[in-house]
């Protein structure tokens, strides 16, 4: 948290940190679902969605509170280095930005639902930033893991825009990628549910103020 001074311009892959071949911390239970928090094994009929909403503690909470998740993690999504620590990601230096790995079920909540809260709980318009939190790790992004669900972020990014620009906002600047182009790394154990477990930690909630359109 709290990034000022660090880069706002992401490095390209050879100006990056090396990293390295293996992850070398390893994940428990989920201390409020108590579910697997590593779930590349998706219970049948779940999805995946990994979201960027700056500092990924608050966004964590947030999410798992939501009828329908069925596990959520925080980790490191969009860069170039290989298994990076936190530190190296928030050095500016690996490219990536804190993410948050929602396992939900789509029957009790939908992609859409998932997406319109994004929009609402951080601000899209403030680029390598959310708040006083300043850096690349901080940058707002969505990472699709389906076909169908680059459709809905897409149309669900043109809706939100055109009310940020009727409200007189500025534009988005969301990215949005295929998953498949960015490997998502499972933040260190401290970080899981680091608001679960450090109750007055902190949180940051930039935001627009704007609800997302009731007729969307």
């Amino acid at each position: 948290m709290f990034g000022f001074g660090k880069p706002t311009t992401l490095p390209t892959p050879d100006q990056a940190l090396p990293g390295r071949e293996q992850q070398t911390w390893t994940l428990g239970e989920h201390v409020v679902l108590h579910t697997p928090v590593v779930s590349d094994d998706v219970p049948d009929g779940h999805e995946v969605a990994i979201l960027g909403l700056g500092c990924f503690w608050g966004a964590e909470e947030i999410y798992w509170q939501v009828p329908g998740v069925w596990s959520t993690s925080v980790g490191y999504a969009g860069g170039s280095t290989p298994n990076p620590t936190y530190d190296e990601v928030c050095s500016g230096h690996t490219g990536h930005t804190e993410a948050v790995r929602v396992v939900f079920d789509p029957a009790k909540v939908s992609y859409a639902d998932l997406v319109k809260k994004f929009f609402e709980i951080h601000d899209p318009t403030q680029g390598m930033r959310q708040g006083n939190d300043v850096g690349t790790q901080y940058r707002s992004a969505i990472y699709w893991t389906t076909p169908e669900q680059e459709q809905v972020a897409r149309e669900l990014t043109k809706a939100y825009g055109e009310e940020l620009a009727r409200r007189g906002l500025g534009e988005i600047t969301t990215e949005i990628r295929p998953a498949s182009e960015t490997p998502y790394y499972y933040a260190e154990d401290a970080h899981q549910q680091y608001l679960a477990k450090n109750p007055f930690g902190y949180r940051c909630h930039a935001n627009t103020g704007v609800k997302f359109p009731e007729t969307v």
